[in-house]
């Protein structure tokens, strides 16, 4: 009797091809994810500097910086923009060298440079802050010792000059500002695509999908009715989980409420049109199950939300702009922790807002050609 029942269940999963497919896909791809895409400490990190010093000296640290090979150093008009490049996501990090650098060196006055690091994901700067030490190797600081030889009472300090090391917009490198704004995004990501994913495909296994094609709806109507319900409920749920964060963890409030609430409307309706799309592609429940879960754990790995963008590999690291999760993490972060400015994230909402109409657009045809 238990070898029928054997045999029947692998008959079963055998006319279902769409799901054999997935249950061999998937585990090889988030294999390749695991095991070749992902970094743990990126290279090439955008460092915007100023330096108004612009003697030899000041050459070298750049050039210490440069020739290591994890910065990639770009030069902005004043201080304040260093700080607004980090602001904006364009840069990691940032150094400020004053004109007087070379000045006080020569003096043995030990001068101050600032190096700016972004404190948005604190693993990365730790790492930042562990390679800006290029700049105080022997190699660079051998050649700013200046000795009067005639001069007994010159005394000459460890290090010829000081770096000075600030943190941007988490400065105590709280871990939950980091990755709270992130889990509500995932969260989200999983009631939206699970709620809806499944729910053409249980009218259809229930045979009530029949008595809706006989009432005088459209097919755009009948879409649309099918997002606004889970729309609602899960937007109420993007509040109540933030509401949690807000209270239990401290997170930081919004540059602006409203912004906030446009990203969680707009992210919502993302997850939902997906989730519908998913529920219309699939012939069963299973298969609209494994369909989730094969964006879901991508999106989580590729979207920046735990490992940096910048550390995957540029062959792979075009994916990660063409899912909507990747968007959601720099608008929250920017939102909750940076209080970046909306012209900065301008691209960003419009991304989402894209991947709304083609969500919804492509559920609409494929209804249609299921009819």
């Amino acid at each position: 009797m238990i070898w029928t029942i054997v045999k029947k269940e692998l008959i079963q999963l055998r006319r279902d091809p769409r799901l054999m497919g997935l249950i061999i896909v998937m585990p090889l791809v988030l294999m390749m994810l695991f095991a070749v895409a992902l970094k743990l400490e990126p290279k090439n990190v955008k460092m915007a500097y100023l330096d108004e010093d612009r003697s030899f000296f000041s050459e070298l640290i750049k050039t210490g910086l440069w020739s290591d090979g994890y910065f990639q150093m770009y030069e902005v008009p004043d201080e304040k923009a260093i700080i607004e490049e980090i602001r904006a996501g364009r840069a990691s990090a940032g150094m400020y060298i004053k004109k007087d650098f070379s000045d006080l060196l020569t003096q043995n006055r030990q001068p101050h440079i600032t190096l700016y690091v972004d404190g948005t994901m604190p693993s990365l700067t730790t790492a930042m802050k562990y390679n800006s030490s290029a700049a105080t190797d022997a190699d660079v600081t051998n050649d700013m010792y200046f000795l009067d030889e005639n001069d007994t009472t010159t005394v000459i300090a460890d290090t010829p000059f000081i770096m000075d090391t600030e943190v941007l917009f988490n400065p105590d490198e709280k871990e939950t500002w980091f990755f709270l704004p992130g889990v509500i995004g995932t969260l989200i990501m999983q009631i939206a695509l699970i709620l809806t994913g499944i729910t053409i495909v249980r009218e259809r296994e229930q045979h009530t999908l029949e008595q809706l094609f006989v009432t005088p709806i459209s097919k755009a109507s009948f879409i649309i009715g099918k997002l606004l319900p889970y729309i609602v409920i899960t937007l109420i749920d993007f509040y109540f989980i933030l509401g949690v964060g807000w209270l239990l963890f401290d997170l930081p409030q919004p540059s602006s409420h409203l912004l906030l609430f446009a990203l969680a409307a707009v992210y919502v309706a993302v997850m939902i049109s997906l989730g519908l799309f998913i529920s219309l592609i699939s012939q069963t429940q299973q298969q609209a199950m494994f369909v989730a879960i094969f964006i879901i754990v991508p999106s989580i790995l590729l979207s920046g939300f735990i490992f940096p963008i910048e550390a995957i590999p540029e062959v792979v690291r075009a994916f990660s702009y063409i899912i909507p999760f990747t968007y959601f993490v720099e608008i929250i972060r920017g939102l909750l922790v940076k209080h970046t400015l909306f012209i900065d994230l301008l691209p960003a909402y419009g991304a989402l807002f894209g991947f709304v109409i083609v969500f919804v657009t492509a559920s609409i045809l494929k209804f249609k050609r299921t009819l």
